[in-house]
């Protein structure tokens, strides 16, 4: 049983990245579906797709690597917000990661957003994670 799902989520892509690998499935839920979807639009990732499954399905992330150096595109993932220690900020203290070349991802309660987002629509929440 996994206690902390997103940082289960953050390990199996930092592992899929520095193995190497093209795909890596992990198990499906909301919350992962839009941080995936969030990683897409940023440009992290090449493709996703989620597949319905019996009891919970899967997301099936295709990797992005650069062409020439076959270096993997996202650099560090790292959990911010753990089940023992929340981080919660309010929408004048949202995190920029990197001077705004990285993305913090942000659970709000207009949904899940980046931080740039979440700053523009003036909202606060808790920090899940930044990606660089």
């Amino acid at each position: 049983m996994v206690t902390d799902p997103i940082a289960d989520y953050l390990t199996r892509l930092r592992n899929a990245n520095s193995a190497g690998h093209r795909v890596v499935e992990i198990p499906a839920s909301n919350l992962k579906t839009e941080m995936t979807k969030i990683l897409f639009d940023q440009g992290y990732i090449l493709s996703y797709k989620v597949i319905e499954g019996a009891v919970q399905g899967t997301i099936k992330i295709a990797l992005k690597y650069n062409k020439l150096t076959k270096e993997p595109v996202i650099k560090k993932l790292q959990r911010v917000s753990t089940p023992g220690l929340r981080k919660y900020v309010g929408a004048v203290d949202l995190p920029r990661v990197l001077n705004g070349l990285g993305v913090a991802i942000v659970s709000t309660s207009h949904g899940v957003m980046t931080s740039k987002q979440a700053q523009q629509e003036k909202v606060g929440g808790e920090v899940l994670c930044y990606v660089y």
